[in-house]
């Protein structure tokens, strides 16, 4: 399926997600008592508090926000492969998901086009299109997935292509990465330092960084399983 796939019609992403408030007590008593309860197995688990998993709360569309999401086109030129990595990154992410549903809309709106991300079914594209309709935003085309057949939805993800039908196995991007030789994408930070570094350090430009890096990687791993070389170094371009 993947050679019958072009490649210059799979956006490639990958988002960066944050607690909405950047600590527990900021939480609304009713949202505080709603976390409580979502909380509470994890919580027995690990014996920890409500409060003190409250970090974790990106992770979940109804308790987070979207502060990035990065996006890879693949052209060729002279016969050479070349890779865009394009960011929206906001602290208004209203705004971020607007301008990102405009362009999905505009632009990856044919039945010929594809998302392609790690993990991307059970988290970028759910997560997208909940924060989507949370901040009355109209889904895409391509996000717009109640009532369509599986083979309808055009959707590709990594990790999913790596199970082979099994579906109790979870790889992560950055084990892929290493096992298929290619370079790491976590040279900075990683996903559980995202909230810290967005809340504590104010610094989103690093996280934009990672982001794309991450996106880089999930194109480069992409190739590897359709059998072609990796995008030269030389031929990719970041930019916000």
């Amino acid at each position: 399926m993947l050679n019958q796939i072009k490649l210059e019609n799979i956006l490639f992403l990958d988002i960066e997600t944050v607690p909405q408030v950047p600590i527990y007590g900021e939480l609304s008593e009713r949202l505080q008592q709603l976390w409580d309860k979502k909380m509470t197995r994890i919580a027995e688990r690990e014996e920890q508090t409500a409060e003190e998993l409250y970090p974790r709360a990106g992770i979940y569309a109804e308790f987070g926000k979207i502060v990035c999401v990065s996006l890879g086109f693949i052209t060729t030129v002279d016969n050479e492969k070349q890779l865009r990595v394009k960011s929206f990154a906001d602290d208004d992410e209203k705004k971020l998901l607007t301008d990102l549903a405009f362009l999905l809309q505009q632009s990856f709106s044919k039945n010929h086009h594809f998302l392609c991300a790690h993990n991307g079914k059970e988290f970028d594209y759910p997560y997208i299109a909940r924060r989507m309709l949370l901040n009355n935003i109209l889904l895409p085309k391509i996000l717009q997935i109640a009532g369509k057949k599986p083979w309808e939805i055009r959707h590709l993800d990594t990790m999913e292509l790596w199970k082979f039908g099994d579906y109790k196995h979870y790889t992560s991007l950055d084990l892929l990465a290493a096992i298929f030789n290619i370079p790491s994408p976590k040279d900075d930070i990683d996903g559980s330092m995202v909230a810290k570094v967005y809340w504590e350090d104010n610094d989103l430009e690093r996280i934009v960084k990672y982001c794309q890096r991450d996106v880089l990687t999930v194109v480069q791993l992409y190739l590897r399983y359709k059998g072609d070389p990796l995008i030269k170094h030389k031929n990719v371009k970041l930019a916000k």
